[in-house]
C-alpha cells in the first residue's frame, strides 16, 4: 500500500505538457478482468457483417449498367436502370386522365356550393379523383423503380446481368458485400464452448508483425451446434474504427480471456505505473483512443485488493489500452508514440 501511494504522488507532481504530435513514447497495457485464469488464442477469418443481393422491384429491360465486379459503391449511389420508356408513358396517360377529372371535380364542387348537385354525386365525383390519384401515384412508384440504388455502401462481389436483357422484378442483379461492419469468425472447441459463461474478454490482431496491435472485439454469438470436427463457431465484433483498415477472408489472431470461478469480472487489474493522481487528487489512468491521443480516465482503486498491482474496482470497461509506463509526462489530448516493449535505455519500464 506505501508503494502504490507512492507512486500516486510521484505521478501527480508531473507538470502538464503542452499538445503536440509524438512528443512521447509509451507502453501500453489492457486491464486483465480480475480472477483470469487464462488467455488462449486462436485464428479466425474475418468476414463482412451482411451480402445483400439486389435486385429491381419492378420488371423491365436492362438499359445500363453502371458499376463492375470489385467497384467499391457508396450508400444511394446509381448501380443500373431499366427503359423506363413504357413506363412515363404510363404516368403521362394517368396524369392526363387525373388533370381532366380534377378540373370536372371543382366544377362539381362549385355546383354542390350552389346547391345545384347532390351530396352523393359529389362524393362520387370526388372518390373517382382520389383513386385515379392513387393509380397515378403507382405508376410514379414504378418509374422511379426502374432505378437501382446502393442501399449500404460496400463492394459489388458480382453482377449477374448485361444491357438489353430481361429481368424480372426482385431478381438478383448484384451481389453486394456490406462493409459499414466487419466481424470475426472463430471456430472453438467444446472445451471453451462449455465455459462460455466464463468468457470476459476478447481481442483480435492482425499479424503477429503488428506488436502492440490488439484491438477489442465485441462478442456477438455462438452456434451452439458443433460441426464435423466438434468445433462451435462463435461471432465477434470489429469496431467501426479498426474495421476500415480489415478485407473479407483476411486471418485474425483472436486472444479469449477467461474468468476464474471465483473472479469479479467488474473489476480489473492494472500495473501499479499505470496510476496517477490529478491536480484534484482523484486517481486517474491515460487512455489510448485510436487516433493514438491520451485521455484521462478517473477510476476507483479497490485498496483493500491492491497489492503489487491495483485492482480497478470501476472507471474501466475492460476493452481499454491503458498506459502503463509514461504516465508523469502526458497531458490531456496529447499524441503519443507507442513502444511494443520497454527499451535498454528505459530501464524499470518508466520513462
Amino acid at each position: 500500500m506505501t508503494i502504490f501511494c507512492g507512486l500516486l504522488i510521484l505521478c501527480g507532481c508531473a507538470k502538464p505538457q503542452e499538445k503536440g504530435a509524438f512528443r512521447h513514447s509509451v507502453c501500453v497495457t489492457e486491464p486483465i478482468p480480475a480472477g483470469s485464469a487464462a488467455r488462449k488464442t486462436y485464428t479466425g477469418i474475418v468476414e463482412e457483417a451482411d451480402g445483400i443481393n439486389l435486385g429491381f422491384k419492378t420488371p423491365g429491360q436492362l438499359k445500363r449498367i453502371l458499376v463492375k465486379e470489385g467497384d467499391f459503391v457508396r450508400t444511394g449511389q446509381l448501380l443500373a436502370e431499366l427503359d423506363d420508356a413504357d413506363y412515363r408513358l404510363g404516368v403521362e396517360a394517368l396524369q392526363i386522365q387525373y388533370d381532366q377529372l380534377h378540373d370536372e371535380v371543382e366544377r362539381a364542387r362549385r355546383l354542390f356550393e350552389k346547391k345545384s348537385m347532390s351530396a352523393n354525386d359529389f362524393e362520387k365525383a370526388s372518390a373517382g379523383l382520389r383513386q385515379l390519384g392513387v393509380q397515378l401515384e403507382v405508376n410514379k412508384n414504378k418509374l422511379s423503380y426502374t432505378k437501382l440504388y446502393a442501399p449500404v455502401s460496400g463492394y459489388v462481389q458480382s453482377v449477374n446481368f448485361s444491357p438489353a436483357e430481361m429481368v424480372d422484378a426482385g431478381t438478383s442483379v448484384f451481389n453486394l458485400l456490406d462493409v459499414s461492419g466487419m466481424e470475426v469468425v472463430v471456430d472453438i472447441p467444446a472445451s471453451l464452448y462449455s465455459r462460455a459463461a466464463d468468457l470476459v474478454g476478447f481481442t483480435g490482431r492482425v499479424s503477429r508483425s503488428s506488436g502492440d496491435g490488439w484491438f477489442p472485439l465485441t462478442f456477438l454469438s455462438i452456434v451452439p451446434k458443433a460441426d464435423g470436427n466438434q468445433l462451435y463457431r462463435m461471432r465477434l465484433g470489429v469496431p467501426a474504427t479498426n474495421a476500415k483498415s480489415l478485407t473479407s477472408g483476411m486471418n485474425m489472431e483472436v486472444a479469449v480471456d477467461l474468468r476464474g470461478k471465483d473472479g469479479d469480472a467488474s473489476m480489473f487489474e492494472l500495473p501499479l505505473s499505470a496510476l496517477f493522481r490529478d491536480a484534484d487528487g482523484v486517481a486517474c489512468v491515460w487512455v489510448l483512443e485510436a487516433d493514438s491521443t491520451v485521455v484521462k480516465r478517473p477510476v476507483t482503486i479497490d485498496a483493500a485488493r491492491s497489492a503489487a498491482s491495483a485492482m480497478v474496482a470501476s472507471g474501466l470497461s475492460g476493452n481499454e489500452k491503458v498506459v502503463r509506463a509514461g504516465v508523469n509526462v502526458l497531458s490531456e489530448g496529447e499524441k503519443v508514440r507507442v513502444i511494443a516493449e520497454p527499451t535498454e535505455t528505459n530501464v524499470g519500464g518508466l520513462l
